[in-house]
């Protein structure tokens, strides 16, 4: 795939998105303009009745709002242009100073927020509405709750005889591509990029020549429940969609684990991974092209991983 089918994808995937969002916004807004209107006559006469009078200059504003990124709270520093250059480079935690022997108070609250956020990401349910939109099929491993899953991570890799006959009764088979989807470690990264990567990635293989299978959600998978799905569908090449292991500096990030031919008990290294996907590393969308590009590669090199072809 080159670099003007690949544009051609993300031009038509956002297209479509802003299209989407600007009906959603202008709805939203209407709605948020009559809550807001609501809330601040509530807060003002609940001011007024203990002698005072609020403005929007009172409200706290909200720090993940905030780009740390983009400040250095370093006082005096050497070559400030420079460390800020390599600042907006990175989501580390550079250059945030401290008081003493402690960090500032802004820098702080930050890493709590994160922290919360990170939490959130690997403890709340994942939003199992994105994937019926996308006309995925939905599964579920042997894992029953979300405490089982982090507990368990055998069970997430294992799926019961009445799923494995489901998934072969109601899903295609001898597709050359066969997608999954699942939120892994991080119901967020699923909830910020599917609709985005799995837009680009149907469009980048279309593009490719490639056949797609029946998209299918696995609730509660870990990253080898996928070779239980290729052995029952027999694809070429079959792609894992899964949250990442959230961080304080990002918990909305996916991973894209790819193999060809794949089994149950394969090594890790016959898996190609493409990482860091979501909007401060590799853009959505344009990893769904270039997902489709790798697995044109695999399909005609019938090769995945740190294997390689004689030929």
């Amino acid at each position: 795939m080159n670099d003007e089918q690949i544009r051609v994808i993300i031009e038509r995937v956002l297209s479509s998105i802003k299209e989407s969002d600007d009906n959603n916004v202008e709805n939203k807004e209407k709605t948020a303009g009559k809550e807001n209107g609501s809330l601040k006559e509530s807060r003002k006469q609940e001011n007024t009745s203990h002698g005072k009078v609020s403005s929007d200059e009172d409200m706290i504003p909200d720090i993940r709002q905030d780009d740390y990124r983009l400040y250095l709270g370093i006082e005096n520093p050497a070559n400030a242009a420079e460390f800020l250059r390599i600042k907006k480079k990175t989501d580390a935690r550079m250059g945030l100073g401290r008081s003493g022997p402690r960090y500032k108070t802004s820098a702080y609250l930050r890493m709590l927020v994160d922290h919360a956020g990170a939490y959130d990401a690997a403890l709340s349910e994942a939003p199992e509405d994105l994937a019926e939109e996308n006309g995925m099929f939905m599964t579920q491993t042997r894992c029953i709750d979300k405490d089982e899953y982090l507990s368990r991570p055998d069970l997430g890799r294992l799926f019961t005889d009445e799923m494995k006959k489901k998934i072969a009764d109601n899903c295609k088979k001898n597709a050359d591509v066969q997608i999954i989807l699942s939120e892994g470690l991080s119901s967020t990264a699923m909830a910020y990029n599917t609709n985005d990567l799995f837009a680009s990635l149907m469009q980048g293989l279309k593009i490719e020549g490639l056949s797609a299978g029946t998209p299918i959600y696995v609730k509660y998978a870990r990253v080898p429940s996928m070779d239980v799905i290729t052995e029952i569908l027999d694809p070429k090449v079959t792609i894992m969609l899964i949250g990442e292991r959230p961080g304080l500096s990002t918990y909305t990030s996916m991973s894209a684990y790819m193999t060809y031919k794949g089994k149950v008990g394969m090594s890790e290294a016959g898996r190609n991974v493409i990482s860091n996907i979501h909007e401060n590393g590799i853009n959505p969308s344009e990893a769904g092209a270039h997902l489709a590009s790798v697995a044109k590669k695999m399909f005609d090199q019938k090769i995945s991983g740190t294997e390689f072809s004689m030929t």
